[in-house]
């Protein structure tokens, strides 16, 4: 399930739109109970079905030492990652997190958390970025601040390029839920390609993105994470979200007017290193 991106439409990531804490809080729930309800069906009209749930996570940073920035990225993680993996793995909503949103919380039906916990076959993560929290009184309920990135490396989408918190966020997940098999479900880059005289979209730092990600995933393989599979985001230019065509994360561009592909430089590495050439 997409839940964290709903939490982030109330934090300001796709505005403007619902941003709701109470909207978004339930129905980041309705959309837990759904996969939890709708996994039993799967299994049994597939009985050899794999199922399982795919969650956009993000490592967290304290903006500093202090005590206050330390705080506030308990507070944080508290929302953005053990909200989802905590009742999906049956520990229910962390009780920190309950106590701050207050009469914001989701409405529980009984069975619901049940059915939230129920057993999958793997779990999908999504990876793109970490994010930096500041303590901020003035930001209730959580009285925190996600700081964007003003140095250093990015994307066009403005995300950091932090390789190593793909193994740091995977290595975490394994040592809290020991979740069974994972898959790198998403993981990516969007830049500004433009098309060569010779036709070729030379993407050097797409490419060079997929390899250092990939040489993170391989230290948490190494470090004994049962990872099985990645996929890169994604095949083809397309639509991103309040974005629209503005950004390309595609191994493939597309001309939108005359829907011509051209498979870029990245996606050409790609190609060699599955086929191991």
């Amino acid at each position: 399930p997409w839940c964290t991106a709903i939490i982030g439409n109330y934090e300001g990531w796709h505005a403007p739109g619902n941003t709701s804490l109470k909207t978004a809080l339930q129905v980041a729930h309705n959309v837990l109970v759904s996969h939890g309800k709708a996994t039993p069906v799967i299994r049994a009209n597939v009985p050899d079905a794999q199922v399982g749930m795919a969650v956009s996570l993000h490592p967290l940073r304290a903006a500093s030492s202090s005590p206050e920035d330390q705080a506030a990225k308990e507070r944080h993680d508290g929302l953005r990652y053990r909200w989802f993996l905590d009742p999906l793995f049956g520990r229910g909503y962390p009780q920190a997190t309950l106590d701050l949103v207050k009469d914001a919380a989701p409405v529980v039906e009984a069975g619901d958390m049940e059915a939230i916990a129920v057993k999958t076959d793997f779990m999908g993560v999504n990876y793109y970025f970490p994010e930096v929290v500041a303590d901020d009184p003035t930001h209730a309920p959580f009285r925190t601040r996600v700081l964007p990135t003003l140095d250093g490396e990015i994307t066009a989408m403005g995300w950091p390029v932090a390789p190593e918190g793909l193994s740091e966020l995977l290595t975490r997940i394994e040592n809290d839920y020991h979740p069974g098999p994972m898959y790198v479900t998403e993981n990516g880059s969007a830049f500004d390609d433009t098309v060569g005289p010779d036709g070729e979209v030379n993407d050097v730092q797409r490419r060079d993105y997929l390899v250092r990600h990939l040489a993170s995933l391989k230290d948490a393989i190494d470090n004994g994470v049962p990872v099985k599979g990645y996929f890169a985001w994604s095949l083809l230019d397309n639509f991103e979200w309040a974005e629209g065509y503005l950004k390309r994360f595609g191994l493939v561009h597309i001309d939108y007017d005359t829907q011509q592909r051209r498979l870029k430089n990245s996606g050409k590495w790609y190609r060699a290193f599955l086929r191991q050439e």
